[in-house]
């Protein structure tokens, strides 16, 4: 099974120029030289209710959790035992031609003439950065391999009386450069979005914010209740923040059957990714909320907390952890469309236990990942990396959520009354079943 990170990519190039060495045969062999260096609240919900296909009979409880395969091959033999023949006669003896400005070894043709690395290198940045030396004895100093870096001024002069072409230097560059120009068109000529990718990410963006309203379009307010220090819980908080979790579940739900193919799974597979990836949105959607200067974060409804009062509300020891994520989030920059497109790669994972049909949810995700690696790299061409730093942000929400499910049961022996129906059973069942063997 393909996973997601499978899709990071990363780019080298090799050395663009050969270069002659020479033996005792005199006849030149090629070797490579070096390179450059809402609904209403009151209304009673479960999640049972989103799927009126679903009988209550035939509830079952489904696993949610991590798997992550490896594979590994080992090779027989080498190819080295292959070739290898102890009846083979060894090479002739490698010969060098002297430098013909220094006499240290050549390492073939540089710019015209027999050259060492030493000279070569000295004489292309001589050239290419217009270097003007000067001579403080009578411009006749000796050169060669110990005294070659006491005079740039004789050896440039040694360089250019040996037969070494300043033009030469300039048409190397210009190929370099060619080069480096045709492999970064190439490299743009090929992310571009598809029809067919360019419909999944009109429609996850549009899915995206209609579900989960962004900062900029919030009338934010405070309150002062417990902002002064932390305390096990805040029940007045508590209450305000259980009304928005359950608000929030039924936007992720809404937002789940929105995103393209998902309803075309079964009821239990579609219960199962959203029971299992529902506390991953949560939290990255509200972290996308987060105001550093502040130290904040705002609710779908406007309501904006500091850290002290996101502890005191419930998060408990959580607290920092999820600030800590938020703050890892902001050199990213995401926009909407990145943010709904990594959420519903969250959501249809096909390593999630117990699907009943895996295969099919990893054909959902593949063109939730390659829309979300054209479009990074559109929106920032110069930072080819920003793609697969942002699926490892995934791994980091597996890690809070998990223990976000841990929290939501010990909640439960913090507060005087019960757990509102949809968190308990979306997400209380999650760690429950998270215990199983």
């Amino acid at each position: 099974m393909q996973t997601m990170f499978d899709c990071m990519e990363f780019q080298s190039f090799g050395p663009g120029e050969v270069v002659d060495f020479f033996y005792s045969s005199s006849s030149p062999v090629c070797a490579p030289q070096d390179p450059d260096p809402d609904p209403d609240p009151d209304q009673h919900q479960d999640l049972a209710s989103f799927f009126p296909e679903l009988i209550e009979s035939d509830w079952q409880q489904h696993r949610c959790s991590q798997s992550v395969g490896s594979q590994s091959s080992n090779s027989s033999s080498s190819s080295d035992d292959l070739f290898a023949s102890p009846t083979s006669l060894p090479p002739p003896p490698r010969t060098y031609k002297p430098c013909f400005v220094c006499q240290d070894k050549s390492s073939g043709y540089h710019y015209g003439v027999s050259a060492c690395e030493g000279c070569k290198g000295f004489f292309r940045r001589s050239v290419q950065k217009n270097m003007v030396y000067t001579c403080h004895r009578d411009r006749n100093c000796i050169i060669n391999k110990i005294t070659r870096n006491r005079c740039q001024y004789c050896r440039l002069q040694r360089c250019f009386a040996a037969g070494m072409s300043k033009e030469s230097v300039r048409n190397d560059r210009n190929r370099r450069k060619g080069k480096k120009e045709a492999v970064k068109m190439t490299i743009m000529e090929t992310y571009e979005l598809t029809a067919e990718l360019g419909l999944v990410v009109e429609k996850i963006c549009k899915a995206h914010r209609e579900t989960f309203p962004s900062l900029c379009q919030l009338g934010k307010y405070t309150t002062n209740s417990s902002s002064d220090h932390r305390i096990q819980l805040d029940l007045g908080l508590w209450d305000k923040f259980s009304e928005l979790a359950t608000k929030c579940i039924i936007k992720v739900v809404e937002f789940a059957k929105r995103v393209p193919g998902f309803t075309g799974l079964t009821i239990a597979d579609q219960i199962t990714l959203l029971k299992a990836a529902c506390l991953d949105i949560l939290i990255l959607r509200i972290c996308t909320r987060y105001t550093p200067d502040q130290d904040t974060m705002t609710f779908s409804d406007g309501l904006t907390l500091t850290r002290t009062q996101i502890h005191n509300a419930g998060f408990g020891p959580l607290t920092d952890q999820v600030f800590t994520f938020a703050g890892q989030l902001l050199p990213l920059e995401m926009d909407d469309t990145e943010s709904g497109l990594l959420s519903a790669i969250c959501l249809v994972s096909g390593d999630r236990h117990d699907l009943e049909e895996p295969l099919k949810v990893e054909v959902l995700q593949e063109p939730l990942l390659e829309a979300l690696k054209i479009y990074s790299r559109k929106r920032r061409p110069s930072m080819p990396l920003m793609f697969p730093k942002a699926l490892m942000k995934i791994t980091d929400l597996r890690s809070i959520s998990a223990k976000g499910a841990e929290r939501v049961v010990t909640l439960k022996l913090e507060i005087p009354g019960s757990m509102p129906p949809l968190i308990k059973e979306m997400l209380e069942d999650l760690q429950n079943l998270e215990k199983q063997p």
